[in-house]
């Protein structure tokens, strides 16, 4: 499938925003259960499923220490992922960074239905990790003078938010914006029972523009700052306002200002939907069976989920931020804390929280990433010298209850193994 980029200016943003009549229906918030309903899964659910394996993780860890407490070892993580993938996961990659332990694992297939097995350095797809990536961003021009947390939407993309809503709101999805980007992908369908259709749909090309227009004619959810719904198009807003402020294109801008001095050689943030060299591809389980997704256009999420890396790129992320290398330790203070008032106890700026197992009452800090067949976890301790990354394939699309396999089989011991 071949398709056409096309970069959209903030002059045809305006032009899109700004006529009412111009915004095709938003459609409401579909029923789960297969065809297109199936593609638009609760974005919180890993960050829920993740959250629940690391207080599990620290409560065994709290458990043990009255008795012999014992780390998992790099075989004991190797077995690990064997059982990951004999559980169901298509593809595995994962790395466990401490002073005393570098190791990294894999095990699977790069594309289900193919034989060629995954690499610990394999790319994938992150998602909503390119989140921390886009904070990171924000903050640094907060530090330039370029804006304040708490500078109006609106002076930044004229006519485009509710009265109220700051860039902070919008970085701790508390602005009440909608989820997106699930009105956009259900425009470009007219078969609604229709998987083909529906994953086609997934490889075209969606302006920044129309994902700011249906953000702006879809119900807006609550008043700035008074609740907490995770929102792509508020992050595709962070993203345009970016480019409109600094005159670069958000993927030169998160190249120069964040993946190069983070060391991250092998990350990007792509504009088409080849996937270069050696890559964990996506996989989603519909109509019974397992099913590649190789041709996913990053235009369905641009600044809320574009980007690639590998699990050692985004350790380095995470070292680099926290450590207070890609913005000041001060502006690192400001990102971890929750948002006073927000209904998640665990989202700061970009980022989010976990339990550490190894110290009662401290945390791990980092971001999750739900791509349409591919996962990722990131986090690390706060002085940068504990790391867990993770990025599996295998996404159930189905609308069944019940997940294919059990995350915590290769998550629960990775934690264990940062102690």
């Amino acid at each position: 499938m071949s398709r056409t980029i096309v970069r959209t200016g903030t002059a045809a943003i305006a032009a899109v925003l700004l006529p009412l009549t111009a915004v095709p229906a938003a459609s409401a918030d579909p029923e789960p259960g297969p065809g297109p309903a199936a593609i638009s899964p609760d974005p919180t659910a890993l960050t829920r499923e993740a959250t629940a394996i690391a207080e599990r993780a620290a409560a065994e860890r709290q458990g043990l220490r009255t008795r012999s407490a014992t780390t998992p070892t790099a075989a004991d993580l190797d077995r690990a992922v064997d059982a990951l993938i004999a559980d169901g996961a298509s593809g595995v990659t994962a790395r466990v960074e401490t002073p005393d332990l570098e190791w990294s694992g894999a095990g699977g297939v790069r594309e289900v239905g193919k034989k060629k097995p995954v690499r610990p350095g394999d790319r994938f797809h992150v998602a909503s990790n390119t989140k921390t990536l886009i904070a990171t961003l924000v903050m640094q021009e907060v530090e330039r003078g370029s804006w304040t947390l708490d500078t109006p939407a609106n002076d930044l993309l004229p006519g485009t938010f509710p009265e109220g809503v700051t860039i902070k709101h919008l970085l701790s999805h508390t602005s009440g914006a909608p989820r997106g980007p699930e009105e956009l992908i259900f425009d470009r369908i007219e078969d609604p029972t229709s998987w083909e259709q529906s994953i086609d749909a997934l490889g075209q090309y969606y302006s920044e523009a129309e994902h700011l227009a249906v953000m702006r004619h879809t119900g807006w959810l609550f008043e700035p700052g008074t609740d907490f719904s995770y929102s792509n198009y508020g992050y595709v807003a962070l993203g345009v306002m970016l480019e409109k402020e600094t005159g670069e294109r958000v993927e030169d801008l998160v190249r120069h200002r964040v993946l190069k001095p983070a060391g991250m050689r092998q990350s990007a943030y792509p504009t088409d939907a080849r996937n270069r060299g050696p890559f964990l591809e996506d996989a989603a389980y519909c109509e019974g069976e397992w099913r590649p997704m190789t041709d996913l256009h990053p235009s369905v999420f641009h600044a809320a989920g574009a980007a690639t890396s590998t699990t050692e790129d985004l350790a380095d992320l995470n070292e680099s931020l926290l450590t207070g290398s890609l913005v000041s330790p001060g502006t690192v203070e400001k990102m971890l804390p929750p948002i006073a008032g927000s209904a998640d106890p665990t989202y700061g700026l970009g980022i989010y929280a976990v339990p550490d197992p190894c110290t009662p009452g401290e945390n791990l800090y980092g971001h999750d990433g739900a791509h349409f067949g591919a996962q990722s976890i990131s986090w690390g301790s706060p002085d940068g010298t504990r790391q867990i990354t993770l990025g599996w394939t295998g996404r159930d699309l189905s609308g069944a209850t019940e997940p294919p396999y059990d995350l915590a089989l290769l998550l629960e011991p990775m934690l264990l193994a940062t102690c």
